[in-house]
């Protein structure tokens, strides 16, 4: 009952057509790959193993916008809100008890503005987590990585971050991503990477081989011991902002550095990656074909800061290569 109403509100216009429905988990994602929808509707409560399990499944072997309707989220901040979302679904919201025109019409704005979002592979469902234990204490002269994304960038950071496994040198992680969802994001890469993954804490000495994302509502930075250093000033669109990050890379690291600009709106990372190139680093950015948005990318390639354009299943190795070249 439930679903026959749910696709009748979908068709009520006349654009948009439900070309499928499954019953169970296994189910929606085999309908999945065998239909190709342009957007996929699921329930988190869905039987034979969840929402969870078919928003995984469905982005790790066919990549498809995914909108969230469940009972089970209570609001964009809600946890099963954030699992879904850090998960690889671009939108969640709560499926009302009881169905009203305001909340029918609601459905299908959300249901439009999906369609045609690209979206990327996501690895969560099909990697085996291979943990590498660090090695000592990254020392000046040493390779350092930064990588740094906004709109698209947590599927696409899952993409990097699980092939750094030979990455002889610390990652730290600039997100654009609203302060609620870091701790989800972290415990999503944790999940993929094959290195070890951990907010990043004021006064951290870094580590080759482990990953450092920047918390919410402060910029995260290096000094020049190569200790994390976290704040809030200066006041700005972004907090964390890539540029902030960069600077201070090719202040303190220079020509060992190496530098990265994932999909993304705006222009953060343009003007700190420059800086980095002008050190004698390397930079590199995810290309446009690969990208959700080509923004932050872009805005770096016109400032003269990208050294190499790499679509993003080829950016780790792009990455790896990068720092093996500067390491003692």
């Amino acid at each position: 009952m439930q679903r026959a109403h749910l696709v009748h509100t979908l068709q009520a216009d006349g654009d948009i057509e439900v070309i499928g429905e499954a019953a169970d988990a296994p189910d929606a994602v085999a309908r999945v790959a065998e239909l190709r929808p342009d957007v996929v509707t699921v329930d988190l409560q869905i039987p034979g193993g969840g929402g969870q399990h078919v928003i995984e499944q469905v982005m790790a072997h066919t990549p498809t916008p995914i909108l969230v309707l469940s009972a089970k989220v209570a609001g964009p901040q809600s946890a099963p809100a954030i699992d879904a979302l850090v998960a690889g679904a671009l939108d969640a919201a709560p499926k009302p008890a009881r169905w009203t025109a305001v909340e029918e019409g609601d459905l299908r704005r959300r249901v439009r503005a999906l369609n045609g979002v690209t979206v990327l592979r996501h690895p969560r469902g099909r990697l085996v987590n291979a943990r590498a234990e660090a090695r000592g204490f990254c020392r000046t002269g040493e390779p350092v990585v930064a990588i740094a994304a906004s709109t698209g960038g947590p599927p696409a950071l899952a993409t990097v971050l699980s092939g750094l496994a030979r990455v002889a040198a610390p990652v730290l992680v600039v997100q654009h991503i609203h302060d609620d969802f870091v701790d989800g994001l972290v415990s999503w890469m944790a999940r993929v990477a094959p290195l070890p993954v951990r907010m990043a804490a004021a006064g951290d000495r870094l580590h080759p081989g482990t990953v450092y994302i920047g918390p919410g509502g402060c910029h995260l930075r290096v000094d020049r011991d190569l200790r994390v250093v976290l704040d809030p000033e200066p006041v700005t669109t972004h907090r964390p902002s890539a540029d902030e990050l960069f600077r201070s890379i090719a202040q303190h690291v220079g020509r060992s550095a190496v530098g990265v600009v994932l999909t993304g709106m705006g222009d953060d990372g343009a003007a700190g990656l420059l800086a980095i190139r002008n050190a004698g680093g390397r930079t590199l950015a995810q290309d446009q074909a690969t990208s959700a948005v080509f923004g932050m990318p872009r805005a770096a390639y016109l400032a003269g800061a990208v050294e190499q354009q790499v679509a993003i299943d080829d950016m780790a190795d792009a990455i790896v290569r990068a720092a093996a070249r500067f390491a003692p």
